[in-house]
């Protein structure tokens, strides 16, 4: 099997398939990326838990199989490298960061095409979260580093919440408060968090877990 996506039962988390994927056509504009490596972690279990709510089985949709199961795909954040282009400014060879499927390749629509980052444009993307749609150009990116891509795909995408967990509260004055407490403080949110809060003078951090 060389071109597969990973399938998930939208209704019953625990029954998956791997089934084979023909190469989708690419169009005017387009560049096909193939999928290097991506994190798969709990957070990727919310993802599903909370794909109807705000869109998440949207992203990538599931090719029909002629059977009664609801298939879905499980977005991923990870690698990917550019390997066809019909897309000025984005070139065959190009790596970069974001929202991944659990699939081998992917074709995406660039828009808002800069030097540090590009924007998928496909229009069943286009109602979507935009943080989700943007990707990061790993040649611009001044936090890349190959030795460290495995770290990043578990952590940079919660350290975005983190930072605006961070920020909230510092808008709000903390509330008033002088100690912060962070449940689930083993997540990967809470380790970000606590990193942004422990730099902030007068606050203390307590974690549970």
């Amino acid at each position: 099997m060389s071109d597969w996506h990973f399938l998930v039962d939208r209704d019953d988390y625990r029954s998956t398939r791997v089934v084979d994927a023909a190469p989708a056509d690419l169009g005017e504009g387009e560049v096909r990326l193939r999928v290097d490596g991506f994190g798969f972690t709990a957070n990727n279990i919310t993802y599903a838990a909370a794909g109807d709510m705000i869109g998440y089985w949207t992203f990538f949709p599931a090719p029909e199989l002629g059977d009664d199961v609801n298939w879905g795909r499980v977005p991923v954040w990870g690698f990917a490298d550019v390997i066809e282009s019909r897309c000025d400014g984005v070139a065959e060879g190009e790596r970069l960061f974001g929202y991944l499927p659990m699939s081998t390749e992917l074709v995406i629509l660039p828009i808002r095409v800069s030097k540090g980052s590009l924007s998928d444009g496909s229009a069943h993307r286009s109602s979507l979260p935009v943080v989700y749609n943007n990707y990061e150009r790993c040649n611009a990116d001044p936090a890349h580093r190959t030795d460290l891509e495995a770290e990043q795909m578990l952590y940079r995408p919660l350290f975005f919440t983190s930072f605006v967990i961070d920020d909230f509260l510092d808008d709000n004055d903390f509330f008033e408060a002088g100690t912060v407490v962070l449940g689930s403080a083993s997540s990967k949110t809470a380790f970000g968090t606590a990193h942004l809060l422990q730099r902030r003078d007068g606050i203390t951090v307590v974690g549970l877990t």
